[in-house]
């Protein structure tokens, strides 16, 4: 990656919110070039994903995790934009519903894991079952403390199935997100998105964060590794992603496959 700021750890190290930066103040690029910058990236982006679709050998896997307003849906629209909509499923993950709930937290997960050569993004995850489920305490600690080591094995099997996992956690300030949501308050064409939830959430500030650290250090892998992601700013925020998304795909190295035949050897008949 062209940036050198600190996005993740060694598996085993813990992580630190405090140790990495909301906004990265002082960064040389100016919003005009990384724009143009992303959109580079987003025209290699696109054709690493048209290798992927058509080799039909792996997969990737992107999870979004965020504090609220702190940008999954714009990281979806402004970097994942790139991609052909027919290689790509975005799974949001709300609360879960009645039939979900009648299964194991992992149930309604399985399910969206991206076949191979598809992209999948999750827009929140398996995650939220020891984020606000942890803080908002909807199950004892004996309960989500075991999720942990049930999220790592079954990253393992995913990634054993050709599946390549990247899960990015996009790293707001208390600040701008208060910014954000008053932007929201005050903006009536983003009146629908203001949700009076969020600021239960926000008076947890802490709790969440608590919990982030303990999710990253302990789910963080080899096999699906966290970055977290100055979200200060949405043009730096969508850089660092594209960055990021295009070092794991160009490590995957799709390719085209063989023809079965070769085509140059038919000819285009008349009519």
């Amino acid at each position: 990656m062209s940036r050198k700021r600190r996005l993740t750890v060694t598996p085993g190290e813990a992580f630190k919110l405090a140790d990495f930066e909301t906004d990265p103040a002082g960064d040389p690029s100016g919003k005009a070039e990384a724009k143009a910058q992303l959109a580079d990236n987003a025209v290699r982006l696109h054709a690493l994903q048209e290798r992927l679709y058509a080799e039909q050998r792996q997969a990737l896997l992107i999870v979004l995790q965020a504090m609220d307003t702190a940008g999954k849906d714009g990281t979806i629209e402004h970097v994942c934009g790139c991609f052909n909509p027919q290689g790509v499923r975005v799974a949001p993950f709300k609360a879960p519903t009645a039939e979900e709930l009648a299964h194991d937290f992992l149930w309604r997960i399985h399910r969206h894991v991206p076949p191979v050569g598809m992209i999948g993004i999750f827009n929140r995850s398996h995650y939220e079952d020891v984020l606000v489920v942890r803080v908002k305490k909807l199950a004892p600690k004996k309960v989500w403390s075991n999720r942990y080591d049930h999220i790592n094995a079954f990253e393992k099997m995913v990634a054993d199935s050709g599946v390549r996992i990247v899960k990015l956690f996009l790293h707001i300030s208390a600040a701008e997100q208060a910014e954000r949501l008053r932007d929201r308050q005050q903006t009536p064409e983003k009146h629908w998105k203001f949700n009076p939830g969020d600021l239960e959430d926000r008076r947890l500030w802490h709790e969440y964060q608590r919990a982030y650290e303990d999710a990253l250090t302990r789910c963080n892998t080899p096999w699906a590794p966290w970055y977290v992601v100055p979200a200060d700013r949405k043009w730096y925020r969508n850089l660092t992603v594209s960055e990021i998304l295009l070092d794991v795909m160009e490590s995957m190295a799709p390719k085209f496959p063989e023809p079965a035949v070769d085509p140059t050897s038919f000819e285009i008949p008349d009519v």
